[in-house]
């Protein structure tokens, strides 16, 4: 198991959201994440888990509550690759770098690094349309990885994949997880995929959202095809299967 240092990399206390409109997307959700700690969320449609990310990484303020984060750095993965059709997959990988500023050749050496990690070498002249959804997502991987954050974000990437190249995903996300040593904050309505990549599980209620779960993960890193079929792995997800229902009665 990865170790983890003492400071959280993303610290929410007691956090509450209410939109403009009167809805109430979070009730006092506490929680942490540390680095080399992957924190997976599983909840039903519409119980706040975006809502989490988008306050995690600024995008939104919460009505009530503080949140604290030990690195501004922040990577963000969303559900759909956002990746500029007009630009290659080198260009793309290197979009946040030209945002942030960085020479032309750091950005040109980080790209090239960042796309062998994803196994992409021998397609940084392609544009998105020429990829599977699976090779794009490793393109939005990529893209995030250059700028070295201490907490990546991700809003159900793998969701809208066919469940082979969804777990052949899963395989790649701990190596770079092992690799980079970031903390984790992971959306999924996958419970399986949920307790094959976490040290933690959380399980949300019904909005407004609450925490009504925490599950300690006990597998050891790197974790291999079989663990899918262990006993204690299928007595896990059904707690968590379990945890989910309760908090949707």
């Amino acid at each position: 198991m990865t170790s983890l240092t003492s400071t959280p990399a993303l610290t929410f206390d007691k956090v509450s959201m209410i939109f403009p409109d009167g809805t109430k997307a979070l009730d006092q959700v506490s929680l942490t994440v540390r680095p080399g700690e992957f924190v997976s969320i599983v909840g039903p449609s519409g119980c706040g888990k975006s809502t989490v990310l988008r306050i995690a990484s600024g995008l939104l303020n919460p009505s009530d509550g503080h949140v604290e984060l030990d690195d501004q750095n922040i990577g963000y993965v969303f559900q759909d690759a956002t990746l500029l059709p007009w630009r290659s997959v080198q260009k793309n990988i290197e979009l946040f770098m030209e945002l942030e500023g960085v020479d032309k050749e750091t950005r040109r050496k980080n790209a090239a690094l960042a796309i062998e990690l994803v196994g992409l070498s021998g397609f940084e002249k392609h544009h998105p349309i020429r990829l599977s959804g699976g090779m794009r997502m490793r393109v939005s991987l990529a893209r995030s990885l250059t700028l070295h954050p201490g907490l990546f974000l991700f809003d159900e990437p793998f969701g809208a994949l066919d469940e082979i190249t969804r777990e052949r995903l899963n395989d790649e996300l701990i190596a770079l997880f092992l690799r980079e040593r970031f903390g984790g904050l992971f959306i999924t309505h996958s419970i399986s995929e949920a307790t094959f990549l976490s040290t933690r599980v959380l399980v949300m209620s019904d909005r407004p959202g609450r925490i009504v779960g925490d599950f300690e993960i006990p597998f050891e890193y790197p974790r291999n095809e079989e663990l899918r079929y262990d006993p204690l792995f299928a007595e896990l997800s059904g707690n968590i299967s379990q945890a989910l229902r309760d908090g949707h009665s």
